[in-house]
């Protein structure tokens, strides 16, 4: 959309599933010229590696690196609470002070919880996470935000709710009973959703788990987000790459120390 020449870049079947390595794979891009790299990887760090070691000179924008990070997602989700809780033309420009956003389900595992977390909490927003203690990481507690292991107490104060997708694909261990019992005390449902706020709405970064972490009836209804959290990812993800690739203003501005000058 933005005119650029894309180069999709698959790990499966390439050099790098037959053992080349991440700083490999980055010189091999640099000799074909790239401008940016956008980088999902499997191991946390990763894009910061990349970023910062000199073996390519080009822009990198981190897609998701294991359980860590991913910004953009973050980026996305706290310009849909903007335009939802404080307005779509009266939001511009302002923050997130005094809303309160709660977080729900597999936090231990999730990149989107850890950038939401910083990112709400430098909008000024009131984060809790809300999991049973198995899926909750170790050091929570040096987090910026509160921490429940009860939904129900936490609904009517809420301005939105984000559910986290259980990711059992990364689960090497039985972390919750049954799914049955996950849904009861962690899972979203119409009566539940009717103890928010009017105002408050639901959230998830997908992909959604009908029926687990979130009922039908709460993703089909007018007060969840989903789709219009992908319409505006598009948006984000256009603007970083501008301010990275073309914008009139820098994407990093540095500060010139005395010593510089």
């Amino acid at each position: 959309r933005l005119s650029a020449d894309v180069i999709n870049f698959s790990a499966k079947g390439s050099s790098v599933s037959k053992g080349e390595s991440l700083k490999d794979t980055a010189q091999t891009l640099e000799a074909m010229g790239v401008d940016a790299v956008v980088i999902r990887h499997g191991a946390s760090g990763a894009p910061y590696r990349l970023a910062n070691s000199g073996w390519i000179d080009a822009a990198v924008i981190n897609a998701g690196d294991g359980t860590h990070q991913h910004p953009t997602q973050a980026l996305l989700d706290a310009f849909t609470m903007r335009r939802r809780l404080v307005g779509r033309d009266t939001g511009l420009g302002q923050d997130l002070s005094g809303k309160r956003i709660t977080l729900v389900g597999d936090v231990l595992h999730s990149r989107v919880a850890r950038s939401n977390v910083d990112l709400l909490h430098t909008l000024g927003a009131e984060v809790t996470l809300v999991a049973p203690p198995t899926l909750l990481p170790v050091g929570i507690e040096s987090w910026p935000c509160e921490v429940s292991y009860d939904l129900d107490s936490t609904l009517p104060k809420s301005d939105a709710v984000m559910m986290l997708r259980v990711q059992r694909e990364r689960m090497h261990a039985a972390f919750f009973p049954t799914e049955r019992e996950y849904s009861r005390r962690y899972g979203l449902d119409g009566d539940r959703m009717a103890r928010m706020p009017e105002h408050a709405i639901v959230m998830h970064p997908g992909p959604m788990v009908r029926g687990m972490e979130i009922t039908a009836e709460v993703a089909d209804s007018d007060r969840c987000t989903v789709v219009e959290q992908v319409a505006n990812g598009v948006s984000i993800r256009m603007a970083v790459l501008y301010l990275l690739l073309g914008g009139n203003e820098p994407a990093v501005t540095h500060t010139r120390t005395t010593e510089e000058k």
